[in-house]
């Protein structure tokens, strides 16, 4: 299955429409079925250092956030929505275009779920040049491109009472997602300087820790 990028509904759409708001629930639902905030809290802690700020990239809702505020890591949020409600108060947050953001120089660490997918192979390069020059550890949650996936997505998106703007970016999500080490690669990540684990799981998940050799 080509990787492939279709404009997202989503992106279209006000932050406080109704469809964009019923998005946001579906994609609660989502992250709770395919695990990625637990796998963030169960990954992220022991790889951040005393002192260190992590940046969530794509921040979204900023559930992830504070779940992670929870565990006592102190994470900032980028995103071009504005700061969601319950992010937590001792975190900053950027509203900025990840790929034109400026600061991650003070960022060591930089994690993000669901957003990499987004972007094309060039913007990906780019990004990995950005932020790859100065953190030493990268985290991500994306969708893992199968058919099979889209296929499932279809059938069970309904019943989830997902709204047809999650039901289409879901499908288009899966589509620009990742396989192998592909993630990694696209973001210009080199074994001579990197080491990277890439892993799909059952549920239709694919998940990349790079740790940027000593």
């Amino acid at each position: 299955m080509r990787r492939t990028l279709e404009p997202e509904i989503l992106d279209s759409l006000p932050a406080g429409h109704p469809d964009a708001l019923h998005n946001r629930r579906d994609l609660r639902v989502v992250n709770r079925v395919m695990g990625n905030h637990r796998w963030f809290g169960r990954k992220l802690p022991p790889l951040v250092r005393t002192g260190e700020t992590v940046l969530e990239v794509g921040a979204g809702t900023g559930e992830l956030g504070a779940r992670l505020a929870t565990a006592r890591i102190n994470v900032d949020g980028l995103d071009l929505w504005p700061r969601p409600a319950g992010w937590p108060a001792a975190g900053a947050w950027h509203v900025a275009d990840l790929r034109h953001f400026a600061g991650y120089a003070g960022y060591p660490v930089v994690i993000g779920n669901l957003i990499f997918h987004q972007f094309s192979e060039a913007d990906l390069a780019a990004l990995g040049t950005e932020f790859c020059g100065h953190a030493r550890v990268i985290l991500a949650c994306e969708p893992a491109r199968r058919r099979r996936w889209q296929f499932l997505y279809a059938l069970l998106a309904p019943l989830l009472g997902a709204n047809y703007v999650s039901r289409h970016d879901g499908r288009v999500s899966i589509a620009a997602g990742f396989r192998g080490d592909e993630l990694p690669r696209l973001l210009g990540l080199t074994a001579a300087e990197w080491d990277w684990h890439c892993t799909s799981t059952t549920l239709g998940g694919y998940r990349m820790i790079a740790i940027r050799r000593a």
